[in-house]
């Protein structure tokens, strides 16, 4: 949520920016602006609603200048407007600021600041940033951001921009991300993700909590908020994905992108890791050696921890959740080993029984999401080995845990996820059968039979995204209702979640998942002719399969619209449901990674039936980096 944009040492710095802050709509917004300073004066223009009203304004009278920094803003303290847009600016007009994050104590300092003559214009918490760096500013802009810095609370990313000092951005970071990419020397671009340096450079610097960047036409340097004298080096690093992963390409919507991209991201997956001849696979990250802040584990490797903890604890958030709990499943079935999901919104408050025997992973698509990043921190600082699952190389979290595996997955743009969901849960299968085959509960024959049914799923889900067409009629049929019912039972309950958070996400329309015995526990009530429920019924355990069969007629008795998700071959389920989706058997703990599949498309398609804006659903932000 909320996006930053700076650039320095471009000639059409305001265009550039404006170009940035397009490739950050995914994020979620409200309104945008952007600052430029030219002939040492700060020009600016804002915009409320979408960025082309921004870029009519900009395309009618450009802003000059080769540096200015830019933002989209997510409303969290006044509604959108011109005035609570950023960058917002001092009483002099001569330092603008844009900022990511909350600063908690923003009521008292805007209240002293006012005392002291401070004229505000906006509800904004970020105009006090402003007046407060006003306030210290005696011609080091640097030191006046420092001296701001220390008297907020908060989380923050910002970017500094100020017309006495043309030739400096100004930037730092709290809990918020932000990145550095590296142009030439004196030429930089600073972003809240790499989507838009991607198209300038791939050399990049991640900023860590607590630094502060100058950059100027003579370099970049990096030091520590709280001690200017202290220089900080860091790594240069290499953004490991194309620009046109950030495309939609032949593609309508970047969600549908998505969808069309998993076959090959999960196979990428499959084959980095399986060792066929040892029945067997293998993660890097979990078999280096490495050290935790907390305790030296070196010469252990996250494999001795997961066989010996006395239980993994899984944080995430949303759809990182669903994957969790389909881990949880995979992990304690294949395994025997014990495992606890939370989210990690809620465990951040609870005073959790986390001890030094645990080990806790953190799931997160964009590695930043604020309450798996400070669930994390919490664990740690009770002694547990951490571990990282998420997709974005040099993310907070990805460098906040002892270890962790990327899913080398590529940008993912649409704000609903679906190509992270799929990565996460194979990634999430493979290490439950890793540790079943470690523990025994795996012989190597039965561990080559899954290898075999592995090497099949890519092709397997590539054949449900081709023949989608029943999906999108079921779509256009479905696409009057309001309200949706999902049911799975095992590992099919996590996917019903997922299915029903994927619709209401794009749709708008209100859907439930729940596990299918819960049904007669309270939403039974809600079934009738006006109630389409979407039951995963790929379920082959004889006892397992009868119950879901159960379920269904007793949602049919009330005349409920079914629509059964079905193991190919399944004839008989044809006979009691309205509609059937049919996919490919696989193993059990595999299953989730093809009974998802047609649910994304069902919500893709019914959203489009009813002209949602697929890739950019109101409200939703595609990285929650506050609380």
């Amino acid at each position: 949520m909320c996006g930053i944009v700076g650039i320095i040492g471009n000639k059409n710095a305001g265009y550039k920016i404006l170009q940035g802050l397009k490739d950050l709509e995914y994020r979620g917004y409200d309104s945008a602006g952007i600052a430029t300073i030219s002939k040492d004066e700060l020009q600016i223009k804002k915009s409320v609603g979408k960025i082309a009203a921004l870029e009519d304004a900009f395309l009618n009278a450009p802003l000059k200048g080769s540096i200015g920094i830019g933002h989209t803003r997510w409303a969290t303290h006044g509604v959108p407007s011109i005035n609570n847009a950023h960058p917002h600016v001092d009483c002099t007009g001569k330092i603008a600021v844009v900022h990511n994050g909350i600063i908690e104590n923003f009521v008292s300092i805007r209240k002293l600041l006012i005392k002291e003559g401070h004229r505000f214009i906006s509800e904004s918490d970020t105009e006090v940033l402003a007046h407060l760096i006003e306030k210290f500013y005696n011609g080091n802009i640097e030191r006046a951001v420092k001296e701001a810095l220390m008297l907020v609370k908060g989380t923050y990313a910002i970017a500094v921009v100020c017309a006495q000092e043309p030739d400096k951005i100004i930037i730092a970071r709290q809990q918020s991300p932000l990145v550095i990419g590296i142009i030439k020397k004196g030429s930089y671009i600073v972003a809240s993700d790499v989507t838009p340096i991607s198209k300038l450079t791939d050399r990049v610097i991640y900023i860590s909590d607590n630094e502060m960047a100058i950059l100027s036409s003579s370099g970049h340097h990096i030091v520590k908020i709280s001690d200017l004298s202290r220089d900080v080096v860091k790594k240069i690093e290499r953004i490991d994905w194309e620009l046109e992963d950030s495309e939609k390409g032949r593609y309508k919507h970047f969600m549908l992108k998505e969808i069309n991209e998993q076959p090959k991201i999960v196979k990428d997956i499959i084959f980095s890791h399986v060792i066929k001849k040892k029945g067997s696979v293998k993660f890097g990250g979990l078999e280096s050696i490495w050290k935790n802040d907390e305790k030296d584990i070196s010469g252990s490797t996250g494999i001795d921890y997961l066989l010996n903890a006395s239980r993994i604890i899984i944080f995430g958030c949303g759809t990182s959740w669903h994957s969790g709990l389909i881990g949880e499943y995979a992990i304690e079935n294949l395994a025997g080993l014990p495992v606890e999901v939370e989210y990690a919104s809620e465990a951040r408050y609870r005073n959790l029984c986390i001890t030094k025997n645990d080990m806790v992973f953190a799931i997160s698509q964009s590695g930043e999401t604020a309450d798996t990043l400070m669930a994390i921190k919490e664990a740690k600082r009770k002694g547990a080995v951490t571990f990282g699952l998420v997709n974005v190389v040099g993310s907070t979290i990805a460098r906040e845990v002892s270890g962790g595996i990327y899913l080398h997955a590529g940008p993912e743009i649409g704000v609903a996820s679906t190509k992270a969901f799929t990565g996460q849960v194979i990634i999430l299968a493979l290490m439950a059968f890793l540790l079943g085959r470690h523990k025994g509960a795996i012989s190597l024959d039965k561990g080559k039979r899954i290898i075999k049914a592995l090497e099949k799923i890519p092709e397997q889900m590539q054949n449900i995204i081709n023949n989608d067409g029943p999906v999108k009629r079921l779509a256009n049929r479905l696409a009057k209702y309001s309200n949706f019912l999902y049911l799975g039972r095992t590992y099919n309950f996590p996917v019903a979640l997922e299915g029903a958070l994927k619709l209401k996400e794009i749709s708008y329309i209100h859907a439930e998942g729940y596990p299918a015995a819960e049904m007669k526990h309270g939403p039974i009530a809600l079934i009738d002719k006006n109630m389409p429920v979407v039951v995963v019924a790929t379920d082959t355990e004889d006892e397992i399969y009868e119950k879901i069969i159960s379920n269904i007629r007793e949602i049919k008795s009330r005349k409920g619209i079914v629509v059964a998700v079905a193991s190919e071959g399944n004839k008989s389920i044809k006979d009691i449901v309205d509609e059937t989706i049919y996919i490919p058997r696989t193993e059990d703990f595999l299953m989730p990674v093809l009974s998802v599949i047609p649910l994304q498309l069902l919500a893709y398609h019914i959203a489009v039936k009813k002209g949602c804006n697929v890739d950019k659903p109101r409200n939703l932000a595609k990285s929650v980096t506050v609380e």
